[in-house]
């Protein structure tokens, strides 16, 4: 990710659904000015989900999502591109329905429209190549608008509706810029190891970074070997401590008690809405019986490293917490099972690369079958014991 790019975890999801030869990505392509799909009157020729990020007005920063005809009758794989278009659907801010404005309206588009409601996502109908018909469509839903790829009708109309329903009331949300004021001084804590990218930081270090400076408040970025050093320069005491959360033992021994402290991780999870959740997750891990199944999932793929913290140090801390051997499984990226059976735990990444959607998804999947949801921040903080100091005694919930 460049440095003036916003990352796709932030961005409005667009998602384009319907049947094979409803006119997808021929919409896709005209809404975005670019032959982002593969067009052609062959049935079923996208097969995987497209994406594009763009700058789309009125809306700003999306990412366009054409996904596979719905009613793929394909015997080997239609059932599998069905699901992954269903899980495009779990990270989609607002949905688009293509139908075929020539066509009566189809199995295939009530079960979409179900599935939308279902989901609670947000959606509109595009009745696409309105140009074949001998008038325009008259009478159409509120939510709905008749477009033509081929002549350009109806799409500035379909921006317009979109931008509309991006808009909601929900508050702003924030990472850190809640917590303090103009000239706090915030430490934040980034190790630089063997398991960091070379040449930058991470997302959510790159992001609290940003919002102390939007406070008009002063970052001081150490590592945890030069943190003692900091703070005893320091005339005024900072306001709070942010740190990697696989450094809090060493972190939470050098800061003072009543200096407030917590993690890029934890303050992740509030930011994804699901701190309370994680919170409620972490404290069952001492109850869980030797042998347990785990999963531990991690919201994007990279190499990893011989210190890798979901693989090697999160493992390593729950075992020095609890004395008991789990059974762990591990997932990474776009991959999250739907089906849980048999697990009694989900540790979750921060997500900063999963939409704030595709998270409570996740979450949801997890609780509507029993297994408690926590993240890696909560669950390393419980296992240093200094849990309720890393949500500032509450502050944080």
């Amino acid at each position: 990710m460049g440095i003036n790019d916003v990352p796709a975890s932030e961005r409005v999801h667009i998602g384009f659904f319907g049947a094979r030869n409803a006119g997808k990505s021929s919409l896709v392509n005209a809404l975005t000015g670019q032959d982002v799909s593969i067009v052609s009157d062959v049935a079923g020729t996208t097969t995987d989900a497209v994406m594009k990020s763009m700058e789309l007005l009125p809306i700003g920063p999306v990412m366009i999502t054409d996904t596979a005809g719905f009613d793929d009758d394909d015997e080997s794989l239609g059932a599998l591109r069905i699901e992954k278009t269903k899980r495009e659907l779990f990270r989609t801010d607002i949905a688009v329905l293509v139908t075929d404005a020539a066509a009566p309206v189809s199995e295939t588009d009530r079960a979409l429209t179900a599935l939308f409601e279902q989901e609670r996502v947000p959606y509109l109908i595009a009745y696409s190549q309105c140009d074949k018909l001998s008038a325009p469509p008259e009478n159409l839903p509120e939510h709905a608008v008749a477009v033509s790829a081929k002549t350009g009708a109806g799409i500035p109309e379909l921006k317009e509706a979109l931008g509309r329903l991006a808009k909601t009331d929900a508050p702003e949300r924030f990472i850190i810029r809640d917590l303090i004021k103009p000239a706090d001084s915030v430490i934040l804590v980034t190790p630089i190891d063997e398991s960091a990218p070379k040449g930058r930081l991470i997302l959510p270090q790159q992001q609290t970074l940003r919002e102390v400076l939007d406070a008009d408040a002063c970052a001081l970025l150490v590592q945890p070997a030069q943190l003692p050093g900091l703070l005893r320069s320091l005339r005024t005491a900072p306001r709070m401590v942010v740190t990697d959360s696989q450094a809090f033992a060493a972190v939470a021994s050098a800061v003072p008690e009543d200096i407030p402290l917590t993690s890029f991780s934890i303050l992740m999870a509030r930011y994804k809405g699901f701190l309370k959740t994680a919170v409620a997750g972490a404290e069952t891990l001492k109850q869980l019986p030797d042998g347990a199944k785990i999963l531990i999932a991690e919201g994007c793929t990279h190499h990893r490293q011989c210190g890798d913290i979901g693989t090697v140090k999160l493992p390593r801390a729950i075992m020095k917490l609890t004395g008991k051997q789990f059974a762990l499984s591990f997932c990474s990226g776009g991959t999250f099972p739907s089906d849980l059976t048999g697990y009694q735990l989900v540790i979750h990444c921060g997500g900063c690369m999963r939409t704030e959607r595709e998270l409570q998804w996740r979450m949801r999947t997890a609780l509507a079958q029993g297994v408690p949801f926590t993240n890696y921040g909560v669950t390393l903080a419980a296992c240093t014991g200094i849990l309720n100091r890393s949500l500032m005694n509450g502050m944080l919930l």
